[in-house]
């Protein structure tokens, strides 16, 4: 037996040697992988609201202007990015350009209620502290997102409504304007057109019909934006006109905290669009965070079952939104949704239909 104890201890030594280099070759594959998965400075992602928008109903003219307005936004969110500036300022600032442009359901752009006035509502999250603002059915803050900022930095409040809302803008020096200022000729024609449609339905005269995107889209249109900085911090914000015809002071989701808007540095930042009782109903923004908090879900993942779940309530709709690792994912189950996306370096994509 004494004379097998050399080769045993030889192989013994042999084999320990070979399992050492192993493990270092495994070690550096993993150095390889993490380096080909870096995570990036930081990432923001838009959407200018969802809802039937197709092709066939595109001007060239039309869609060319969308894609101009969510550049010249996103871009400017990029670049507060990009200099260092936080997510929160990143998130306001991008959507103060999407509330000046008529083309969105927001600021400038917003619908009408029944009544033929306007009614905005807004919503901004601090992932970092988990602090929150919101506003609901203003009638002459300009800039919507700067009122819900203003509430989450300066009141001991999360959400302010109405006139109290409309004092305490003007209080802290935000921008007030005539409530005229929101009047826009082609959201004013889809009010008219949607009493007329709620007419014929009210007659059940199938007979007459017409085709309005934002008619047929009465319940959709909202603009948000969701935001990583370099600091590691993440945001998300939303604004809106709400629906088209609403009634009795109606609110939807988007100055609702978990619903409309929701940001966490453990896990996400997201900004919904869409039929707002379904996403109130399913609080889209903040079941999104905690399916990936509680277990353990991808950010695509958990947005697309949340999505569904909107769907298999009835409702539809979409989201925006940012992980703590600069993931982003843009998910909705309507024709189309206006987005875009932009990364630390610098690639800018933008989408306007479903595929």
């Amino acid at each position: 037996m004494k004379k097998f104890i050399p080769f045993i201890l030889a192989l013994f030594l042999c084999l320990s040697c070979k399992n050492e280099n192993n493990s270092e070759e495994v070690a550096k594959a993993d150095d390889n992988s993490e380096m080909t998965t870096e995570k990036p400075e930081f990432a923001i992602i838009i959407h200018g609201g969802a809802g039937t928008i197709l092709k066939k109903n595109m001007t060239s003219e039309k869609e060319a202007a969308y894609k101009a307005k969510l550049e010249e936004a996103i871009r400017v969110g990029y670049n507060v990015l990009k200099n260092g500036g936080s997510s929160l300022d990143a998130v306001t600032k991008t959507i103060n350009i999407m509330e000046d442009s008529p083309l969105f359901n927001a600021g400038k752009g917003a619908v009408f209620t029944n009544a033929e006035t306007n009614e905005l509502d807004a919503s901004i999250m601090d992932g970092k502290t988990l602090n929150a603002g919101a506003s609901a059915g203003t009638t002459n803050v300009k800039y919507p997102i700067d009122l819900a900022r203003a509430i989450m930095d300066k009141s001991q409040h999360v959400m302010m409504a109405g006139s109290g809302a409309e004092k305490f803008a003007q209080e802290q020096g935000l921008e007030i304007v005539d409530p005229t200022y929101f009047y826009t000729e082609r959201r004013f024609n889809s009010l008219q057109n949607a009493k007329k449609r709620e007419q014929v339905e009210l007659d059940h005269d199938d007979k007459v019909s017409f085709y309005d995107e934002d008619i047929k889209d009465y319940k959709f249109g909202t603009v948000g934006c969701a935001a990583l900085d370099k600091n590691g911090n993440l945001a998300a914000g939303t604004s809106t006109g709400g629906m088209t015809n609403k009634r009795w002071g109606r609110v939807g989701d988007a100055p609702i905290i978990g619903s409309g808007t929701y940001a966490n540095n453990a896990t996400c930042a997201v900004s919904s669009t869409g039929w707002g009782e379904f996403f109130i109903r399913a609080q889209v923004a903040h079941d999104i965070s905690a399916l990936m908090d509680y277990k353990g879900l991808s950010l695509k993942d958990a947005a697309k079952k949340v999505i569904n779940k909107v769907g298999d309530l009835g409702g539809d709709g979409g989201i925006v939104a940012v992980d703590k690792d600069g993931n982003m994912v843009a998910e909705f189950n309507t024709a189309g949704m206006y987005r875009a996306t932009m990364n630390d370096k610098g690639e800018l994509v933008i989408g306007i239909y479903e595929q």
